[in-house]
């Protein structure tokens, strides 16, 4: 049965309770589960945010980085009061502002694989927004062990990319990107970026990572969602497993459960 909620919590969370789809079991499994946001930047920012506001219970956020001038076009979690402090404190200090209820756990470092299994492990979902590609497949890499389901999204110029990774049971990360050249992926520091259309595809992100939350089953693994700016055009693309995969490479749970 379901915790009671207080009157504020009704009066917060009551647009999106009245959906079938959360109604007061769902706003309970909302209030309980643990997602974190790798990268405090342009993706994590609205992605975070939209987090915290629909009441996940606990949301941890990792980035190493101080807030720079630079970041304010697209990283909204962050303003020019919180310059030069950590991407992580700074969005820490965001989040709990508007929605005090959240639990936020700052996590000033950098992802590496020293620590990423210690920092995944005690989340339900992953949100991977950070601008490194090995940041990437690490994450990607350590999730698929774990069992944890993420959403990964990049974004440059004026497009993005995002794809949901149930492990074992759809696409990971590798399946789809292990045989890009390191060249093909600029940065946005070198090549630019729109600032909204990191708010799109951050706003999408929470989309998808709050139905893994929920349970739902049309979450977008197995596609990989493609948002092309200058057109407003979203185009899913069916991807599938490799079974050479190095990391999520072998028989699916279900084929196994079937032998």
């Amino acid at each position: 049965m379901s915790p009671a909620f207080t009157e504020d919590q009704v009066r917060r969370y009551s647009r999106q309770m009245i959906l079938p789809e959360v109604g007061g079991k769902g706003q309970t499994r909302l209030l309980q589960s643990k997602v974190l946001v790798v990268g405090a930047g342009g993706l994590g920012s609205p992605a975070a945010l939209y987090l915290a506001a629909a009441g996940v219970g606990t949301i941890g956020l990792v980035d190493s980085d101080d807030v720079e001038l630079s970041n304010l076009q697209r990283q909204v979690l962050h303003d020019v009061k919180t310059l030069g402090r950590s991407k992580a404190h700074s969005g820490q200090a965001r989040l709990e502002a508007l929605n005090p209820e959240v639990r936020v756990v700052a996590h000033p470092v950098r992802l590496g694989p020293a620590n990423a299994g210690d920092l995944l492990a005690g989340y339900d979902v992953v949100v991977e927004g950070s601008d490194s590609q090995a940041t990437k497949f690490l994450v990607n890499d350590v999730g698929v062990r774990l069992g944890l389901p993420f959403v990964v999204a990049g974004i440059l110029g004026w497009e993005g990319q995002l794809l949901v990774v149930r492990p074992r049971e759809t696409a990971c990360y590798r399946c789809v990107y292990r045989g890009t050249p390191a060249a093909a992926l600029p940065s946005c520091a070198a090549a630019g970026i729109v600032g909204p259309v990191a708010g799109v595809v951050g706003s999408l992100q929470a989309v998808e990572a709050l139905k893994l939350c929920l349970g739902l089953g049309t979450v977008l693994a197995g596609r990989l969602l493609l948002y092309d700016a200058p057109t407003g055009e979203i185009t899913p693309v069916a991807v599938t497993r490799d079974p050479a995969c190095p990391t999520c490479g072998g028989p699916t749970s279900r084929e196994r459960s079937e032998r």
